[in-house]
């Protein structure tokens, strides 16, 4: 990623270096939101919400990050004493996690995540990273690839936003144009913004429970147990399962 493409690195590096740091939404019918982050990405075990403490109980093994952001979950279990490998697309995002002490971190997009890497037992995809599928489609293929990449008892932990939980009317105009146009309504063309930086557009997936599970069908893996946040968050432990 090119230097001023990336915004969500430059945001997390100047909170680190404690100059402040925030990030922009744009979604691409002109919708604008400011986000909770980088503070969230910088966050203690303790200030974590209840669904993902509970989400975190499951890990085990080698773990793999996928968008390790800052590497709050990493270094957290790095420090239980689990072999974690962090992946990111921002290389800023990377050198700040190796500035707060993960050992392996790697700039990588989820789309290279490949049997090179070795067999995890874990895959943790939380921080609502169950959105880099970016659509059903690939979700498919790159479940299919996760699954050859595993252990026999591994597991997915995931975090989505259930789209249909809001009140915010251009949300749901935003469903019903995906819908028209054969997306899912939650698949979401975005680009992040911090100062002069942009990230390139990209899609996120925001899924329900129901969506969520009916992506999982016939890849080899399935959502086993749900924690809600009260809200419209909720984590997914997703167990391998045998062919």
């Amino acid at each position: 990623m090119r230097n001023l493409r990336d915004a969500h690195g430059h945001s997390m590096y100047d909170y680190l270096r404690g100059k402040g740091g925030y990030e922009i939404a744009e979604r691409d019918d002109g919708f604008i939101t400011p986000t909770n982050a980088p503070a969230v990405y910088f966050s203690k075990y303790r200030d974590w919400p209840p669904h993902e403490k509970r989400a975190m109980k499951y890990a085990k093994g080698r773990v793999l990050d996928v968008g390790c952001g800052a590497g709050r979950h990493s270094l957290y279990l790095q420090e239980k004493g689990l072999d974690v490998l962090g992946i990111d697309t921002s290389p800023l995002a990377i050198k700040v996690c190796k500035l707060r002490g993960l050992k392996k971190a790697e700039v990588m997009s989820i789309n290279h995540v490949n049997s090179e890497l070795g067999k995890f037992d874990t895959l943790l995809m939380l921080g609502n990273n169950f959105g880099l599928f970016e659509s059903s489609d690939k979700a498919n293929r790159l479940l299919k690839r996760f699954y050859r990449i595993t252990s026999d008892q591994a597991r997915i932990i995931a975090e989505s936003m259930d789209p249909y939980k809001t009140d915010e009317r251009a949300h749901f105009e935003y469903h019903k144009l995906n819908r028209k146009t054969g997306r899912m309504s939650g698949q979401v063309r975005l680009r992040v913004r911090y100062k002069r930086y942009a990230t390139p557009w990209f899609d996120y997936l925001l899924v329900s429970k129901a969506e969520m599970q009916n992506i999982l069908y016939g890849t080899g893996w399935r959502a086993k147990y749900f924690f809600s946040s009260g809200q419209s968050w909720y984590t997914a432990i997703i167990q391998k399962e045998n062919l």
